[in-house]
């Protein structure tokens, strides 16, 4: 019972760990949460984590191999992936400026929902994590949690270590992933709700990061395409 305890607890710490660092889909739940409300920024949430167990399935079965064995798939997929960040980056800051407005009925082409999902289906480093990482937790043998959680894999590498192949572990991963898809849209539209002026300011933030992103993912898939 106590090594069950301990996967669970691993796994929900290696889900909120990489739910939380910066990121192109943070940017869009942030957005979603202080401009339309919680359950917005929470459905964003929704979008992204389906795409992971989407993509947890299908490389399980072997099927998203083929962005590895294929370098021109794996550019097409970056110019994809940037091209819909810089598409929704204009969208943030459009948003940002109603806010500003102080806009009440914000209206959007798709919704949060969509766009995390269009994002993350996109996103070759997601695919590359559930390739390697992702399908390890599946399978009978250790993890570095810290190892693999950017920003702080460096200093953290070694400081915990789980057995890997026990279902406790990967439920405990997507649990969480729910929590931080349930906390971090809370705590953004309530400060949104108590400070006006922090909306358009975490929506223009929002699109800045995803132009950011948008412009790196389109300039590694143009090169790998020439």
């Amino acid at each position: 019972m106590s090594a069950i305890v301990a996967s669970l607890a691993a796994g929900i710490v290696f889900g909120i760990a990489l739910a939380a660092p910066p990121g192109p889909m943070n940017a869009i739940i942030a957005e979603e949460s202080v401009l339309r409300g919680w359950t917005a920024g929470f459905k964003a949430g929704v979008g992204a984590m389906l795409a992971d167990v989407l993509f947890f399935a299908l490389a399980a079965a072997g099927a998203v191999a083929v962005v590895v064995r294929y370098p021109t798939v794996q550019s097409g997929l970056y110019v994809a992936g940037g091209a819909l960040m810089v598409y929704f980056a204009i969208g943030a800051w459009q948003g940002a400026r109603e806010a500003a407005s102080f806009t009440t009925d914000i209206e959007t082409d798709a919704t949060g929902f969509q766009k995390a999902f269009a994002l993350s289906i996109t996103n070759p480093y997601q695919i590359g994590f559930w390739l390697t990482v992702g399908v390890g937790l599946i399978k009978e043998g250790t993890l570095d949690v810290f190892a693999h959680v950017p920003a702080v894999g460096n200093a953290l590498a070694g400081s915990l270590i789980v057995e890997t192949g026990s279902p406790a572990l990967l439920l405990g991963f997507f649990g969480g992933i729910a929590v931080w898809i349930v906390a971090y849209p809370a705590m953004l539209a309530r400060v949104g709700e108590r400070v006006d002026r922090f909306a358009p300011i975490i929506a223009l933030l929002s699109g800045v990061v995803l132009a950011g992103f948008g412009a790196l993912f389109l300039a590694l898939g143009i090169t790998g395409l020439r």
